[in-house]
């Protein structure tokens, strides 16, 4: 690499530094922290492409070739961060639909968060959600009364299923078993989170698959089904 690239390293090495330095007073070399940093980073990427362009003896056009080329590059990571909630929101709902389960998360015109499921081949639909920071493949059951875990499903979240009393009559597809009262730590799907909440657990070889039942439904503002969509609206 050439001398002129170290020098850009060492630079950005002391722009670092005396941000560091500043610590907590606000203010570098009598400069807002803020609009130091800002100033630093478009003079160090002004001396990048500078040389870029410049550097090479190229003649005008070519010299002009490169810097139109760098003009769309800063325009498109630009682009990017200014819209990167729009695109966080257009991926989320290109692997929703690719991925029956995935939760479509949004923004509704009140500002409540919602999360949208596309059913799945099987004609059901269903979800991917966040237990204790594990991922559980649940079945949206509005029969069901309750978040019903299955026995593995639990164990994989952390909870001691083997210190659990299952005495609780249930009543599924599957018919009738027993489970045992629980509780999780957080529970999120998609934008929608919820904490410290009692569930279920299967006993072993009751539940192929989780339940999210009507008590989690219930809490929340409103959910909705039109046609292969299902909306939840927190």
């Amino acid at each position: 690499m050439g001398r002129f690239f170290w020098i850009l390293v060492g630079l950005a090495g002391l722009v670092l530094i005396l941000l560091i330095a500043s610590g907590d007073t606000g203010t570098t070399l009598g400069f807002e922290s803020n609009q130091f940093g800002t100033a630093a980073v478009s003079a160090l990427w002004a001396l990048l492409i500078g040389s870029a362009v410049f550097g090479r003896g190229a003649g005008i056009w070519e010299t002009l070739k490169q810097l139109g080329i760098w003009i769309l590059i800063i325009l498109a990571l630009m682009a990017a961060y200014v819209f990167r909630f729009d695109l966080q929101d257009l991926a989320s709902r290109f692997s929703g639909g690719v991925i029956p389960g995935t939760p479509i998360s949004a923004q509704d015109d009140d500002g409540r968060q919602t999360v949208t499921l596309i059913r799945s081949d099987n004609g059901h639909f269903e979800a991917t959600a966040g237990v204790n920071q594990q991922s559980v493949r649940f079945l949206v059951d509005t029969g069901a009364s309750s978040i019903v875990l299955s026995h593995r499903d639990a164990n994989s979240a952390g909870i001691n299923v083997d210190q659990l009393s299952y005495s609780i009559t249930t009543q599924t597809a599957n018919g009738r078993g027993r489970a045992a009262r629980a509780r999780i730590d957080d529970f999120y799907l998609g934008g929608i989170e919820r904490r410290n909440m009692r569930v279920l657990v299967a006993e072993p070889g009751m539940l192929g698959q989780s339940l999210l039942g009507q008590q989690f439904l219930e809490s929340l503002h409103s959910y909705e089904k039109r046609g292969d969509r299902l909306t939840l609206r927190d």
